[in-house]
């Protein structure tokens, strides 16, 4: 019983609303429906006055941002998936231009912190176009091919024929790493394939389409889990970040790479971006609301602070290029 009030409690503070959302039901703890209530505590159901609060906290909160317009929830995950639909052909291209090739540096970076080992389990959400993926693979690979070569010279005796079998087990060469790429936007995984066939990965690969705040896989099953300028446009990013937390396994780490806020006014404009959208792929509107959705994005502390709320520990940013970017990092412990 302390239990669940103490989790009450958490879940209260961190977001007003998800009582109405989040119960313990049969097995544990999972999303509330009717006829499902909390041990000791009341239905929280319309009919009682504290469902009648927040019935009407929900209806307050059904408004949301796209870029810099107000929109309800549901209509913002389509628009979103409209943009995304929209820019997927020309998203490496105008990666590419907006940043002079310096996102290239970012991902590296991101890959460099994160470290994998041979073995390691990654989730990659909003990674449709495969670019955190294909870093995981070239770098797990290497690590691989490293302490191969190591063993290798230490085992004086092998004949040839054995060293080469070595070398040619592709599926060998991860180490029994894996990389599953989730996204919600079915052309952005259709590039992310594409290149995927183009550039010849295949082994430890997998592409899923799903939702960031519902994610389509059991708790305690990835090691690391990343998304890379994707989460700014996520409906709840309270949910993303619980889900997150829900399909990592203990000791398992969080780490997102995003845009932040800058307050060098030289290097703090985006307003270059839609005339490149204009130029590059015709379409202004889409990559307006990029820079629109940049700027509504919470600054570095607050978004630390939202990370802990979701249950991770020891959080950590470092920003990158005068902030123009930062990568978060946390553990779930």
């Amino acid at each position: 019983m302390r239990r669940t009030v103490r989790l009450l409690s958490h879940v209260n503070m961190a977001a007003p609303r998800a009582l109405a959302r989040w119960g313990f039901c049969d097995r544990g703890w999972s999303r509330l429906m009717p006829g499902c209530r909390l041990p000791g505590f009341r239905s929280c159901w319309p009919g009682c006055p504290l469902g009648a609060r927040l019935l009407s906290q929900e209806k307050r909160a059904t408004e949301t941002h796209f870029g810099f317009e107000t929109v309800s929830e549901e209509e913002k995950g389509g628009k979103v998936y409209q943009v995304f639909e929209s820019v997927a052909k020309k998203y490496d291209v105008m990666n590419d231009m907006m940043s002079l090739g310096i996102h290239r540096i970012w991902k590296d970076l991101l890959l460099w912190k994160m470290r994998p080992f041979p073995g390691t389990q990654l989730l990659d959400v909003a990674g449709g176009t495969g670019d955190i993926a294909f870093r995981f693979l070239n770098y797990v690979q290497a690590q691989y091919r490293g302490k191969q070569k190591r063993q290798l010279r230490a085992q004086q005796n092998l004949s040839w024929e054995e060293i080469a079998q070595k070398y040619q087990n592709e599926e060998d060469s991860l180490g029994g790493s894996h990389v599953m790429v989730c996204d919600i936007n079915k052309e952005m995984l259709k590039i992310g394939k594409q290149k995927a066939s183009a550039q010849g990965y295949k082994a430890g690969l997998a592409w899923v389409l799903g939702d960031a705040e519902e994610l389509p896989f059991d708790e305690d099953k990835f090691d690391v889990y990343t998304i890379a300028f994707g989460i700014r446009n996520v409906t709840h990013i309270d949910r993303a970040l619980q889900e997150a937390h829900r399909v990592l396994k203990p000791g398992g780490r969080f780490l997102c790479l995003e845009f932040s806020q800058v307050n060098n006014p030289l290097v703090s404009s985006f307003q270059v971006i839609p005339v490149l959208g204009e130029i590059i792929a015709g379409d202004w509107k889409s990559y307006q609301y990029l820079v629109e959705s940049i700027r509504q994005f919470p600054p570095q502390e607050e978004f630390k602070e939202m990370i802990e709320d979701a249950g991770f520990q020891k959080v950590t940013y470092e920003s990158l290029t005068s902030g123009i970017v930062a990568i978060h990092s946390g553990f779930k412990l």
